[in-house]
């Protein structure tokens, strides 16, 4: 046998053993997938119709309906500092109750609600309203202050419907 012959013969071996090598590592591969994706369907479609432990379904909190009460839109102006410009504002708000019986309840104390509407907002400048962090404050202090204004009845949030400052 000459040399070439020798080196082509080494050649083909090498190459049939990492033939073999790809074909083992592919395969191991193929079987952890295999295993791996049916380990997890089983998990996922059994898990849901198992019934949920009486300690967890109280847990898990019920939903509740809410209720909306709408205030009349109101335009204030602002407190307008060292300029000689007057700002306004335009707002619309409604006023989110846990239950039905708080709209009775508010009502009532509706020009209340109102006069704490404006006195917040005439304090109000048009930089304490910018971006996103001035809007939360506000909504914060009109909750705050309804809250007070129609006590023992409770609002849980205030939402903007529309604003406009000018």
């Amino acid at each position: 046998m000459t040399d070439a012959a020798a080196a082509d013969g080494a050649a083909e071996e090498n190459g049939g053993a990492g033939k073999k090598k790809k074909l083992i590592m592919i395969g191991g591969a193929a079987a952890v997938l295999l295993i791996g994706g049916g380990a997890g369907a089983y998990f996922m479609l059994s898990g849901g119709s198992e019934p949920m432990p009486e300690e967890q379904a109280a847990d898990v909190e019920q939903v509740k309906p809410v209720f909306y009460y709408d205030l009349p839109e109101m335009t204030v102006n602002l407190t307008n500092g060292n300029s000689q410009r007057s700002s306004f504002i335009k707002i619309q708000v409604s006023l989110e109750v846990p239950e039905q019986a708080m709209i009775a309840k508010i009502e009532p104390n509706l020009p209340r609600v109102l006069d704490a509407f404006q006195v917040y907002l005439r304090e109000l400048r048009v930089t304490d309203l910018q971006g996103s962090a001035g809007m939360f404050r506000m909504k914060e202090e009109l909750q705050r202050r309804i809250n007070r204004a129609v006590y023992p009845a409770r609002i849980d949030d205030v939402l903007f419907k529309n604003i406009l400052i000018q």
